[in-house]
């Protein structure tokens, strides 16, 4: 471990002192730090480079702030198999696995070798209007389609693997991967599913039919949804990081992408007790 990417959302109050204390150690133990955003900025112990160059040779990448600087990371390192370390400085966190006061015990325990990598399921997206190809996306978390100019529904048509499921008449749909599971889907009402499991969930955003559930699919199928009619112009959202905008007839095909992202746990990490801790589940008081 001799060269470290770091990324940091510097707008958090505790981005500095932790970026601090990050470089100290990350000195006392020959470590070079590297950043292509404004880490390098807030602290000078931080080497800056472009982003183009950020991910040749590193060992490792570390996120500093909550999902949404890990999920940045996933996307500024593309096709570089590069594993991430998240450090929540943010609120709820559920992809970082260390707190910002654990993070130079992390480091050390990352130095000796003792991590673990979790490899997440990653989904591709391609968008094509009057078969064409407008766009091609990745996502660790989810693809939404929804939102826009007016408050009216929209009708998207499902099939999976060439087989029409259904048409929804909705405000929107997600389609999130077992990572994405305790984001945007988790809020649309979809069920929690455990990081390794090899499926996706379709989750129809305020369906207009009371019948209309999520639906957990294996990720060996291929989805397609096709915006069957829409009042306004609709956006598309990628982990959040990427948009794009949709017109009625448009197609969206979403797969699971051959690659993955490789997530650094340490020891001690849990995915239940982080469960438990975000969700505030109390269990019974017997």
């Amino acid at each position: 471990m001799k060269k470290i990417g770091v990324l940091a959302n510097c707008r958090k109050p505790d981005a500095p002192a932790v970026l601090e204390r990050l470089a100290a150690k990350a000195d006392a133990l020959g470590i070079q730090l590297v950043s292509c955003d404004e880490a390098s900025r807030t602290c000078t112990h931080i080497a800056g480079v472009e982003e183009k160059a950020f991910a040749g040779d590193l060992d490792m990448v570390i996120a500093l702030g909550g999902d949404g600087t890990l999920l940045r990371a996933v996307r500024i390192l593309g096709d570089n198999p590069v594993p991430v370390l998240g450090v929540n400085i943010g609120g709820l966190g559920f992809m970082t696995s260390v707190p910002a006061d654990g993070i130079e015990k992390a480091l050390e325990q990352i130095v000796a070798g003792g991590f673990d990598l979790s490899a997440r399921t990653l989904i591709e997206c391609v968008v094509r209007r009057d078969a064409n190809e407008l766009s091609r996306h990745h996502a660790l978390n989810d693809i939404a389609v929804g939102w826009g100019e007016t408050s009216r529904v929209v009708t998207i048509a499902l099939k999976v693997r060439d087989e029409l499921v259904t048409t929804f008449m909705c405000d929107g749909l997600i389609v999130s991967t077992p990572t994405g599971s305790t984001g945007h889907s988790l809020s649309a009402g979809g069920p929690i599913i455990y990081p390794n499991a090899g499926v996706l969930v379709i989750n129809p955003i305020c369906p207009h039919t009371l019948s209309n559930r999520p639906l957990v699919i294996p990720d060996s199928l291929d989805i397609e949804l096709t915006i069957l009619e829409s009042a306004k112009r609709l956006l598309m959202s990628v982990d959040g990081q990427e948009h794009a905008h949709l017109l009625q007839n448009d197609t969206i095909t979403i797969t699971r992408s051959p690659r993955s992202a490789r997530l650094v746990l340490v020891p001690g990490y849990s995915y239940f007790d982080l469960l438990r801790r975000k969700l505030h589940w109390r269990g019974s008081s017997l």
